[in-house]
């Protein structure tokens, strides 16, 4: 898929019009950068200087897989939490449901691969439309998306986590799910993920394509002990030691997890559509990597909502040059600290539209 690098050409007159509001210059920090983003992002996909931002039907999608390398301990929980926590999210008791419902924000669920599926996948022959099955929960009126990959990866310690037909299915489901909010105008994603085990692959992942040290991309995840701690970096430092490459592609196969993969897929998508991501924590963050080493041009539509508290996380935010918007000490995953920035795109976007000038309020300075 294309994805069009954004256009600088309207910089100059968004930043006028950001810099004539009733406020010292800068005096919004990185709420003004934050609407200059989303000015940005939307004047170039409608090919003109827009007036006003426009938020419309923001979207948090949760993308759920199991890791072969829960197996090993490296977790505070087992792999079964993780199809206990989707079905926390279908009932509507999670966090990120408390955050999506107090937000208004549109929510769905992935199942991109976790051990036992909740709903069954359909016979349908299309290699997509088979994988989506919708069912809407009486409690949340969540929508589940049965997008599997398999039962979980393979322990990517020992071997692969997946195939090379499963990282491009995996890419191409990650697509499929944007297609329906692209044909809703949606103009703004929200990722979030759950899989226990998912911190190991985004460390592997990172020190990978980064070429950072292992010993500071991994860190305690949720929780785990100094115990399970030096066990996680030396599997992943075992896994590294299989495979030389740091192609993007090859990178999934050998250490991702399916959720990650169908992310990465989602913000390639959305990015080629002109839709802006608001980035969550590590494990999105990670994807995000992914995305921009596949093409450098989707930086431009990611925003990055918080520093999380994963010393790896702080890392990665350097190395993709973000300024995340809140730093709250979070480390829960799910989409949470997106959906709680997400007012902070909002205020900027309302400051943009209705804040007076200097001259309309007949303020000289």
């Amino acid at each position: 898929m294309k994805i069009n690098a954004l256009n600088l050409q309207y910089e100059a007159a968004i930043k006028s019009k950001i810099d004539q509001k009733t406020k010292p210059q800068g005096s919004l920090g990185l709420l003004e950068n934050t609407a200059m983003q989303l000015a940005l992002i939307q004047s170039n996909k409608a090919g003109k200087l827009i007036s006003t931002i426009e938020i419309n039907q923001p979207t948090v999608i949760v993308f759920a897989g199991d890791h072969g390398i829960s197996e090993a301990g490296v977790s505070i929980a087992p792999s079964s939490v993780t199809r206990q926590m989707v079905q926390n999210f279908i009932t509507g008791g999670a966090a990120i449901n408390c955050f999506c419902r107090v937000n208004k924000l549109n929510f769905k669920v992935v199942d991109a691969g976790i051990i036992e599926p909740i709903i069954e996948p359909s016979t349908n022959t299309n290699p997509v439309l088979s994988k989506t099955v919708l069912t809407h929960s009486k409690f949340s009126n969540t929508t589940l998306l049965n997008m599997r990959l398999g039962a979980g990866t393979h322990n990517f310690a020992t071997q692969p986590a997946m195939t090379t037909a499963q990282v491009t299915q995996g890419l191409a489901y990650g697509e499929a799910v944007i297609k329906p909010l692209i044909e809703n105008n949606t103009n703004l994603l929200i990722l979030g993920e759950m899989g226990i085990g998912n911190t190991s692959s985004a460390a592997a992942i990172m020190a990978r394509l980064t070429h950072y040290d292992v010993d500071i991309c991994v860190g305690t995840g949720t929780g785990i002990s100094a115990e399970q701690l030096s066990k996680k970096k030396h599997l992943i430092e075992q896994a590294l030691l299989r495979f030389k490459s740091d192609d993007p592609h090859t990178v999934l196969e050998e250490v991702g997890g399916f959720e990650i993969v169908e992310i990465t897929g989602a913000i390639l998508a959305a990015a080629s559509a002109g839709i802006c991501v608001l980035i969550d924590g590590f494990i999105i963050s990670t994807a995000a990597l992914v995305a921009c080493k596949i093409d450098p041009n989707v930086r431009g539509y990611l925003i990055f909502a918080h520093e999380s508290n994963e010393f790896g996380h702080q890392l990665l935010l350097n190395y993709l040059q973000a300024k995340p918007l809140l730093r709250l000490g979070l480390h829960l995953g799910e989409g949470t600290g997106a959906a709680i920035a997400f007012p902070l795109l909002q205020s900027a976007a309302e400051f943009y539209n209705t804040m007076a000038s200097f001259e309309d309020a007949g303020i000289t300075v």
